[in-house]
């Protein structure tokens, strides 16, 4: 799928010698050298957060666009115009209060697993099983939020150029998620050496995600909740995974750094949006949806929520 824009082994080649410090230091804004406009809120739409090697910046709406149909084909999308209008409404709040330098294109996955997916090219998907989670327009907002930071962050072709490399290299790869493979003949895999950069990535989602719902006018305090609720299943299946092993960082150390980024970054203010009546309205009218349970692709197999990932590795 990747076809043209995919670089041929030869040409990877020049960039392996400095594979160790690509993977040590790529993340776009480490939570160990936050810059001071990462820290600007004022400064947002007007940064750029996503930093490091980037071998398929440039093609990426071509893509993603190639990646969200062969997602799609495997995928039920939920085709509800009450369902569409509301999301596009809280999502386009979202953008403009973020730094996504390219458009967002939300759907929603018929399903009742709790899902969330942001593929290359700022194509997200929520599944309605994470709908009927939020409890508040505020928590919902944190997790459209977090897609939207995973675009800005270009985290999914920073990804593919992290693979590209680890595997030109060849670096050894390992089973990450559950304690035991899923079933089926699609195993998730990750080179061991990336599952760090990967925890980093959701760490960036997580510091720029808070920013855009904060600035958007919400209660940061609800992108905790939502943290606590979405990965909640997740946490308790990883009991048994080492950390090194995992592609997420440990939900404590997340929820940690999210409240410690609230307390020094955004001040109380009166008239912080907690939920609204128009989404007391769309909770109802999900709960008159009946999901189906459909097959995920293997992408979306080590986590409930997934990072800036491609529904599938080619």
């Amino acid at each position: 799928m990747r076809g043209s824009c995919c670089f041929g082994r030869a040409a990877v080649l020049a960039f392996v010698i400095t594979l160790p410090a690509c993977l040590g230091f790529a993340s776009s804004a480490s939570q160990h050298h936050r810059s001071r406009t990462d820290k600007d809120l004022s400064r947002i739409g007007h940064r750029q957060i996503a930093r490091g090697l980037n071998l398929f910046r440039q093609d990426e709406p071509e893509l993603g666009k190639e990646y969200s149909v062969a997602y799609e084909q495997s995928t039920k999308v939920l085709h509800d115009p009450a369902v569409s209008d509301y999301l596009e409404r809280l999502e386009q709040a979202l953008v403009r209060n973020s730094d996504a330098d390219l458009p967002i294109t939300l759907r929603v996955i018929d399903s009742q697993q709790v899902t969330a997916l942001t593929l290359l090219g700022g194509h997200q998907y929520v599944s309605l099983g994470l709908l009927l989670r939020m409890e508040s327009e505020g928590e919902l907002a944190a997790m459209l939020a977090r897609g939207i930071a995973h675009t800005a962050l270009h985290s999914a072709t920073r990804e593919l150029t992290m693979e590209q490399l680890a595997e030109v290299a060849n670096i050894p790869v390992i089973f990450v998620g559950s304690s035991v493979p899923p079933s089926g003949t699609a195993v998730p895999t990750v080179p061991l050496t990336l599952a760090s950069f990967m925890r980093e990535d959701e760490r960036d989602a997580d510091f720029f995600g808070v920013q855009y719902a904060y600035k958007a006018g919400y209660d940061p305090a609800c992108f905790v909740r939502a943290l606590q609720s979405a990965w909640a299943d997740e946490e308790s299946s990883q009991v048994s995974t080492a950390k090194a092993f995992r592609p997420l960082p440990p939900l404590a150390e997340r929820i940690d750094a999210v409240e410690k980024e609230i307390r020094e970054l955004m001040p109380a203010r009166a008239g912080s949006v907690v939920t609204t009546p128009e989404f007391e309205a769309f909770r109802e009218h999900l709960r008159t949806l009946k999901p189906v349970i459909v097959p995920q692709s293997s992408g979306n197999e080590h986590g409930p929520v997934l990072a800036g990932k491609s529904p599938s590795r080619p």
